[in-house]
């Protein structure tokens, strides 16, 4: 089956059962995002609701998705309506919630009721994840060579560590293509960024957004929740190491993570991004009060490129770090 999921989850339960794992984000931003997004409006999704929730519910019609789990506890609020409606047009529609406290147990208990739902055991998850774990060890390197070699634009390390959510739904595929990127990225020379930027937030609907900075000499060499996808952690336990990302749960732990990366990466500079109609806009109350570096605040809609007003604030923000 195709098993499509609207944030990252332990992926290596669907894939151990012999199912392809796929996030309905990277299908949506990847394809047509703007008739998606309208598909959905004329069904009836009201225009001041979040492009990502239309753009999935459009993808899932669209590319013949067997099954929907959706993250009910610990990404967006509007999921469980998007998840109703599926349900109502007889998509069968899966739950799964990280809990609050971050507690072992419950989290245990989730990735549990997964494997029962599919008929598979711990063991084969366990497999999926060591198989994972190569390459996301490749991703390391990756993400090494954006920040301290200089090697990689911020476009392909947000790309191959985003699209790590469900490694573009062939593990084996994704590592080969990434290899051959490493290599190549290694034998080639980018001119010097003058700012050295950092991403947070959710992966942005704008996909002019890395180009315009590296016109301006600036490069993102931080992607905070893409490089939270990939799951640096390197924990042997899958319980662990989904209890260690970030994304899902309180902000004390996002903003101790980022921090971190500002000092080690040498940040100049913070671009806090947030979608139209997302409750995660208030975090970045918290964000601009807690990180230790310059923040802009940056929110998109609909799919599209950069408008001018953005494009103005963003060289603003550039003059003021100068």
């Amino acid at each position: 089956m195709k098993v499509g999921f609207t944030t990252s989850f332990p992926m290596e339960v669907v894939v151990g059962a012999g199912h392809q794992a796929i996030d309905l984000n990277n299908i949506f931003v990847l394809n047509n995002s703007q008739e998606l997004v309208a598909n959905a409006e004329r069904k009836g999704f009201p225009r001041n609701l979040c492009s990502w929730i239309k753009g999935m519910y459009s993808t899932i019609s669209s590319f013949e998705i067997d099954e929907v789990i959706g993250i009910v506890q610990g990404d967006c609020s509007n999921t469980h309506s998007l998840m109703a409606i599926l349900k109502h047009e007889d998509t069968q529609v899966i739950p799964f919630s990280y809990p609050y406290y971050r507690e072992y147990d419950l989290l245990n208990e989730e990735i549990e009721r997964l494997e029962k739902h599919y008929n598979t055991n711990r063991d084969k998850t366990k497999r999926i994840k060591e198989k994972c774990d190569t390459v996301r060890k490749k991703l390391i390197e990756l993400d090494r060579m954006s920040w301290q070699d200089g090697l990689v634009k911020g476009i392909e390390n947000h790309l191959w560590l985003v699209c790590s959510s469900d490694f573009n739904g062939n593990i084996q595929q994704y590592s080969e293509e990434l290899d051959d990127f490493i290599k190549s990225a290694k034998s080639r020379k980018l001119k010097k960024a003058k700012y050295r930027l950092g991403f947070v937030g959710v992966p942005p609907i704008i996909p002019d957004l890395y180009g315009f900075l590296e016109e301006k000499g600036a490069r993102i060499i931080f992607n905070e929740v893409q490089r939270q996808f990939s799951m640096f952690y390197m924990e042997e336990d899958i319980v662990n190491q989904y209890l260690r990302f970030t994304y899902p749960y309180t902000l004390e732990k996002r903003v101790e993570d980022i921090n971190k990366e500002i000092e080690l990466r040498e940040l100049d500079g913070i671009i806090s991004y947030t979608q139209s109609f997302c409750h995660r806009q208030l975090d970045h109350l918290l964000l601009k009060k807690y990180l230790k570096c310059p923040i802009l605040q940056l929110e998109g809609d609909q799919p599209g490129k950069l408008d001018e007003r953005s494009k103005i604030r963003l060289e603003s923000f550039l003059e003021m770090i100068d």
